[in-house]
């Protein structure tokens, strides 16, 4: 039961910093990598600050972690996202050897929400790419779905 309540906090952060970017006016997505039982880093989507499609939270949090560890390789990391990596996010977490990937709402609801998604699961990349990252898939999903209701009552909202 430990080991839930542990999950549910580290999927919380990555909720609360995608709620975070809500409020900075940026789309939302959150990502938290843990390692034991520590967090190493914790990011929300920059596409919009940043001007750069590859702002993502997943890929942002990659890189804080590579950067405090000092090290590409994240084996025995866990990242925990508000939301299914869409196939860039998966493919830097499968080169960046995360272990298990985390995840909440699902592609299909980012793509209900407006987002210009490849509906592409996880699963299908995993099976395809002969990965072996764990999933773990709608994890405290309704919470994540709620950001991107959140999202879409700010007066001015952008997907991409």
């Amino acid at each position: 039961m430990m080991k839930k309540l542990d999950e549910r906090k580290y999927m919380r952060a990555a909720l609360h910093k995608a709620l975070q970017g809500v409020r900075q006016g940026q789309t939302p997505f959150g990502a938290c990598i843990v390692k034991g039982a520590r967090i190493i880093a914790c990011a929300h989507n920059r596409v919009w600050r940043a001007n750069d499609i590859t702002a993502h939270a997943e890929v942002i949090a990659i890189r804080q972690a590579c950067k405090k560890l000092n090290t590409i390789d994240l084996s025995g990391c866990v990242l925990y996202s508000t939301c299914e990596p869409c196939p860039m996010c998966f493919s830097a977490a499968h080169w960046a050897r995360i272990k298990k990937i985390v995840y909440g709402a699902c592609i299909a609801d980012a793509k209900k929400a407006g987002f210009h998604e490849l509906c592409i699961s996880n699963a299908a990349m995993k099976k395809a790419g002969k990965s072996k990252v764990c999933i773990e898939k709608d994890f405290l999903r309704d919470e994540a779905r709620v950001l991107f209701q959140r999202w879409q009552k700010r007066s001015s909202i952008k997907a991409y």
